[in-house]
């Protein structure tokens, strides 16, 4: 596997577009860790601060394990790479995250997942349910996009952002998870949540009994719960410990 020079890359890049590296490069990591990949395939993305429009996105064919802030790949909203790259992107992930990217300025970080337990979910009628604290939590801001075949056309752009509206958060009908955030952190616990909101409704279902729904009255309060469970913080409450424990299981993302 050919890699980047690191410090070529950081020497031509801001400090704000390594810390955004960094990051994403993380995030990567951190989804591979808790076992959410599949193989090469998916993928997040992190628009760059500024009017160019730009965004960060994984070279197409390596793990997610081995990514690093430096071979990550600078494109602009019509893919083309923008600052030298010996890596080409996946013109699917291209489709799905620049549409968001390019409608929501409040976006930053895109991630799409297609782990075995939110597809699963994604292919019932009824999709994410109040089972639990967690679906509750990751049910707050849910969308909801019905599968157009393997996402590579440029038409599907407006329905895909249509159906996310002002949504953080989508699940994308017999196909995976979407997450979004203002950062890093945000979309990674966002994916966390609704993941684990996934697993324990197949579990749940797989029991055989009945299955008991939060209650309505509690759903309509749970923005402000959420809020004060994370101290106003959200994502950013967890993510240092979760660079220690990647930093512990799998450094080498900062290169």
């Amino acid at each position: 596997m050919l890699k980047p020079n690191t410090q070529n890359v950081r020497d031509h890049v801001s400090k704000e577009e390594w810390d955004l590296r960094v990051d994403l490069a993380a995030a990567y990591r951190l989804v591979a860790l808790f076992g959410w990949d599949d193989l090469v395939f998916t993928h997040i993305s992190a628009r760059l601060p500024g009017t160019d429009h730009h965004f960060l996105i994984n070279p197409y064919g390596w793990m997610f394990e081995e990514i690093t802030a430096s071979s990550l790949v600078k494109i602009d909203l019509q893919g083309r790479k923008v600052m030298d790259s010996p890596y080409d992107i996946n013109p699917a992930g291209f489709t799905i995250h620049s549409a968001i990217h390019a409608a929501r300025e409040d976006i930053v970080c895109v991630m799409h997942t297609h782990s075995i337990n939110g597809v699963a979910v994604s292919a019932q009628k009824d999709g994410l349910l109040p089972l639990s604290q967690t679906a509750v939590i990751a049910g707050a801001s849910l969308a909801y996009h019905d599968y157009e075949g393997i996402a590579l056309y440029e038409d599907e752009k407006p329905r895909l952002v249509a159906d996310l509206g002002d949504k953080m958060t989508m699940m994308l009908r017999n196909h995976g998870l979407l997450t979004t955030g203002a950062n890093c952190a945000d979309a990674f616990m966002r994916m966390y949540f609704l993941e684990a909101a996934c697993m324990i409704q197949v579990r749940a279902q797989a029991g055989g009994g009945p299955l008991h729904a939060v209650p309505r009255t509690v759903l309509d309060n749970i923005d402000e719960q959420i809020d004060m469970g994370t101290r106003g913080q959200f994502g950013s409450l967890a993510w240092p410990g979760l660079l220690r424990k990647l930093d512990r299981r799998n450094p080498g993302y900062r290169e």
